[in-house]
């Protein structure tokens, strides 16, 4: 068990928790949400120690082991992957060093074997005999290949250390477990056997994420950051957002009958005050009256914008064409012989563990690449607009955003260009912001302002939930299901995919094409992905045998 006692932490004059008392107890998974700088990476930091309170303090159950996923993905360059992993239970590798040290010495003493007997049962006690093959089974569940085991963290690119970092803090059963962001970087597939993980994780578990279905699928508890509180509420992420609406619309209809009850008394008290006969009924309907208290119902600090794609034409029949595109990459053949035709009702979603072919796909049909082999050929009442996974170039000059998004729009009056900015929380000031100095989140923001402006029939991402809080996110789900055009996406938010999609494609890892007309769900249910899930099934027994 953990928990906060009173904790209070100031930044500078503001207060970003003030008094927050919470527990978490044994065999529940607390999903923490909030707007875009409420404190929840924070408070995780706190929770482990990282960071220290203003006031109050936090506690745990004497004898446990809190574990929490490493945000520094340079921080075990020098070691080898697999040991990594195992340097999770610090405390079992430490022994492991201590062991392999004193049995390596050329003059092996008495001391040396009494010390060695001590280690041997500790390392016995923690399951140090199947530490190898606890962290080779977390890694192969998360998609890194055996092959990779042995090899240093630096020969690991981006994706692959992230989820090497993951087993870590998975591995070794600990009594706590904290997790932020723990989605990010990771395919499908690898999130899917995140959620099976900890939906039979026995212990404490606390997490930070952006994404609903995630929190939806692993989540009995959720703690939500606002205002500097923190409001406990049993059950998932949908159920959270329920209730807290079901609260206010509450708080709001009782304070309506107080309101009402406070008029009576006000109009009885003007009408009988004067009147001897009365005074004293009036007098006591004066103390009802200063009795009474409405609640206080405060706006959430969540800021919503508003995604709204509105085509400029209508999109014909003939969307576009690909024919046997191949790619090959860094020697790698990441696209074989493709071939698919897009229908002008589509909306497709590309899957798979493969995130360079869905980006070389997207960069080949915006023409930014060239295939190796194959044809592609867009309708003639198509337009696109793009969402690349790297917007970097985008966002290296100095133009105000203001200044950038004129640049794209055929109106360049600037209450008209403000009007898509506003809409995407750039209010007042903020659109004289140079592009230079924006967020993650405030970057993927003017994308998507970007795209709005076009007014194109075809849309193309590549990730857009990266660097999103929750509730752009929602704003760009909604904004994807109400487009009446074509979309061809590539996105790891499964909520944005099973309710956008009708189409679902996935690249496999030889490059070749996997095409079904149908959600994402049921694809999931597919021959295809039974045989994934087989593989895990199975991976699963072996662990528990």
């Amino acid at each position: 068990m953990i928990q906060a006692n009173n904790v209070t932490l100031r930044v500078g004059k503001k207060a970003l928790f003030e008094d927050v008392n919470i527990k978490f107890v044994p065999g529940e998974c607390y999903g923490i949400i909030g707007a875009n700088g409420a404190g929840k990476s924070t408070f995780l930091k706190i929770l482990s120690g990282q960071l220290e309170t203003t006031n109050g303090d936090v506690s745990m159950t004497p004898g446990e082991r809190l574990s929490f996923l490493e945000q520094d993905h340079f921080k075990y360059d020098e070691n080898k992957v697999l040991d990594t992993v195992i340097m999770g239970n610090a405390r079992l590798y430490e022994v492991m060093q201590e062991k392999d040290a004193i049995y390596a010495k050329e003059d092996f003493s008495d001391e040396d074997g009494i010390r060695a007997s001590e280690l041997e049962a500790e390392f016995a006690e923690m399951n140090g005999w199947e530490a190898e093959s606890d962290a080779d089974s977390l890694l192969n569940g998360l998609g890194i290949e055996t092959e990779l085991h042995q090899k240093l963290m630096k020969e690991l690119n981006g994706e692959q250390k992230v989820k090497v970092l993951l087993a870590r803090a998975l591995f070794g059963n600990p009594d706590i477990l904290l997790l932020d962001e723990p989605t990010n970087h990771l395919d499908l597939d690898a999130i899917a056997w995140l959620e099976e993980f900890l939906i039979n994780f026995e212990n404490t578990v606390i997490v930070v994420s952006h994404d609903r279905y995630f929190l939806n699928k692993v989540c009995t508890y959720i703690a939500d950051i606002d205002y500097g509180k923190i409001q406990l509420y049993a059950g998932n992420y949908d159920f959270w957002y329920e209730s807290s609406q079901l609260m206010i619309r509450q708080m709001k209809e009782a304070n309506k009958k107080k309101e009402e009850q406070i008029k009576e008394l006000k109009e009885f008290i003007a009408r009988f005050s004067a009147n001897a006969s009365k005074s004293k009924q009036a007098t006591s309907r004066k103390r009802a009256l200063e009795k009474i208290q409405l609640e206080d119902i405060r706006p959430s600090s969540r800021k919503y914008p508003y995604i709204d794609f509105r085509p400029d034409r209508e999109i014909g029949n003939e969307v576009l064409t690909v024919e046997g595109l191949s790619k090959t990459v860094n020697g790698e053949k990441v696209l074989d012989n493709i071939s698919f035709v897009v229908q002008h009702d589509d909306k497709i979603a590309f899957v798979g563990g493969n995130e360079l072919a869905k980006t070389t796909l997207f960069q080949i049909l915006m023409g930014e690449l060239e295939p190796d082999e194959g044809t592609y050929k867009w309708g003639v009442t198509t337009s696109q607009a793009y969402f690349p996974k790297d917007n970097s170039a985008e966002f290296s000059s100095d133009l105000t955003i203001a200044e950038w998004l004129t640049g794209y729009s055929e109106n360049k009056d600037a209450t008209y260009v403000r009007g898509y900015l506003g809409r995407m929380l750039f209010a007042g000031e903020d659109g004289v912001k140079r592009l230079k100095v924006l967020s993650g989140g405030e970057r993927v923001r003017c994308m998507l302002s970007k795209m709005m402006i076009s007014g194109a029939n075809c849309l193309i991402f590549d990730e857009p939930t990266n660097h999103l809080d929750m509730e752009s996110i929602s704003a760009l789900n909604d904004g994807m299901i109400r487009f009446p055009g074509v979309e061809l996406f590539a996105c790891r938010d499964h909520q944005v995919v099973q309710t956008t999609a009708n189409r679902i494609m996935e690249i496999l890892p030889d490059g070749t094409l996997v095409d079904k007309r149908t959600t994402y769900d049921e694809y999931l249910e597919s021959d295809e992905m039974a045989r994934k899930r087989t593989v895990y099934t199975a991976q699963l027994e072996d662990d528990e045998n």
